[in-house]
């Protein structure tokens, strides 16, 4: 079993940035893919960036060149560093991990709520 804690959300107004960390604890061998997934009321959860233990990222085209994942393997822990933030970016934001795909685990949720 793999343990993830989130920190960092707040309320932020749009054009400010946030910093999420999410910390991973456990049986941390039946990971590699981390990421970081949103829920907005009404709307299912949507995966908007992902990394791999090797370094490689993706997005979803509504967060590109505004959002940026990274990894610390040594103290395993994912980043998401979110600038330029907008209101349609205000949600739920969830850490995730799993072995090649990122579903397998889930942390509690931090709200970020982004006013106009």
């Amino acid at each position: 079993q793999v343990q993830l804690v989130e920190s960092g959300g707040g309320l932020v107004q749009a054009g400010g940035s946030l910093r999420l960390s999410c910390a991973a604890s456990g049986r941390l061998s039946s990971i590699n893919a981390m990421g970081w997934a949103r829920q907005v009321p009404g709307k299912r959860r949507e995966l908007i960036a992902g990394i791999s233990d090797g370094g490689s990222t993706n997005y979803v085209d509504s967060v590109k060149g505004r959002f940026a994942i990274s990894r610390d393997n040594v103290k395993n822990t994912v980043i998401l560093q979110m600038n330029n933030l907008m209101p349609e970016d205000t949600g739920v934001y969830y850490c995730s991990a799993g072995w090649g795909r990122f579903n397998d685990y889930w942390g509690q949720g931090t709200q970020v709520t982004v006013s106009s």
